[in-house]
């Protein structure tokens, strides 16, 4: 398959162990499951989003920039991650956050203003219909100013970003050999397309024969297999013009949002505590959480049955976490 390889930056601490999950995998009954350890990365650049910034931070190096501006929730993850590898690279960073500034800082907004991001609110309505051109906008202000500001979609979803989950199968494959074990599944959460669009690029490029499968924590099904569409189509017009895209492609099991993006039911909490009390693993409510969740009452309700190993992809989310505590004080107070 012909194609233009784009050049990346290494940020993150790779390869992340895999893990096997030995006593939740008994209490499900079901497929082993192992956990690929994407939540240690780093420690302030954790989680899924660095990966793909390795590629979009590359890109903005060869164009010079000196300013990162990008967009997300108060304790988005993504946002926190641009923050801290601008400062790591010596650019200054803005953030467009979803919703009303926080009096409290803490979690990943903390994070935001600790390492020196400047930080603009907008409202949930104007994020979902004007997020880009509010982005546009502060980057010919800085372009005004004489600095060079590079704009990044929201989560570094796009054909670029997807090349950091290509290069995470490419890594897994090679723990595969090492572990000695052949995954039938990778389940990863889905809240913005752009780890389920890499994984499901390295599938094609390395000829990966597990299923990639999304839980999608916002949204649904429809949106999201759009959604990985266009960033496939992306990737083939810049970089891999041989890439056939089909949406039988695209996996995604629905049903598993709860209340919504960042609200939580007491049920996906408390698959969170169970999980750190069984496997010291902690997940966070908003994507690992929620998609955990799925998997377990999937794995109950027959889905997996024939797979012998699943991998749960461990995208972070600690520092989000940190931010929504009071959501679980009732059931630890249990």
């Amino acid at each position: 398959m012909a194609w233009t390889k784009p050049e990346r930056l290494p940020l993150a601490n790779l390869p992340t162990p895999i893990e096997p999950l030995e006593r939740w995998s008994a209490d499900l009954g079901g497929p082993s499951i192992w956990v690929k350890r994407d939540d240690l990365t780093g420690m302030d650049l954790s989680g899924n989003k660095i990966r793909k910034l390795e590629f979009v931070t590359r890109a903005a190096q060869d164009e010079k920039a000196d300013v990162l501006i990008t967009c997300g929730a108060v304790q988005s993850n993504h946002a926190r991650a641009t923050v801290i590898a601008a400062s790591r690279l010596g650019m200054k960073a803005h953030v467009v956050l979803r919703g009303v500034q926080p009096e409290l800082m803490q979690g990943n907004y903390f994070l935001d203003r600790l390492y020196g991001a400047e930080c603009t609110f907008i409202t949930p309505e104007e994020y979902r219909e004007q997020r880009q051109q509010i982005m546009d906008n502060l980057a010919e202000g800085y372009k005004r100013l004489g600095l060079r500001p590079f704009v990044i979609p929201e989560g570094a979803s796009d054909g670029l970003g997807a090349f950091g989950y290509a290069h995470a199968v490419a890594e897994i494959m090679e723990q595969e050999k090492m572990l000695g074990v052949r995954f039938d599944a990778v389940i990863c959460a889905v809240g913005s397309g752009g780890t389920l669009a890499g994984l499901i690029l390295g599938k094609e490029i390395e000829g990966w024969d597990a299923q990639v499968i999304g839980i999608n924590i916002c949204d649904d099904a429809d949106y999201f297999t759009r959604r990985v569409i266009e960033i496939l189509g992306e990737v083939r017009s810049l970089y891999l013009p041989d890439l056939i895209i089909r949406p039988e492609m695209i996996s995604i099991i629905d049903g598993y949002i709860g209340d919504g993006y960042g609200k939580s039911r007491p049920g996906e909490l408390q698959t969170i505590i169970r999980l750190a009390r069984r496997e010291a693993l902690l997940l966070d409510p908003v994507y690992t959480g929620k998609a955990m969740h799925g998997l377990v009452q999937e794995i109950a309700r027959g889905r997996f049955t024939g797979m012998r190993n699943i991998l749960f992809l461990h995208s972070g989310g600690l520092f989000g976490l940190m931010g929504v505590t009071e959501t679980f004080q009732s059931l630890l107070e249990e």
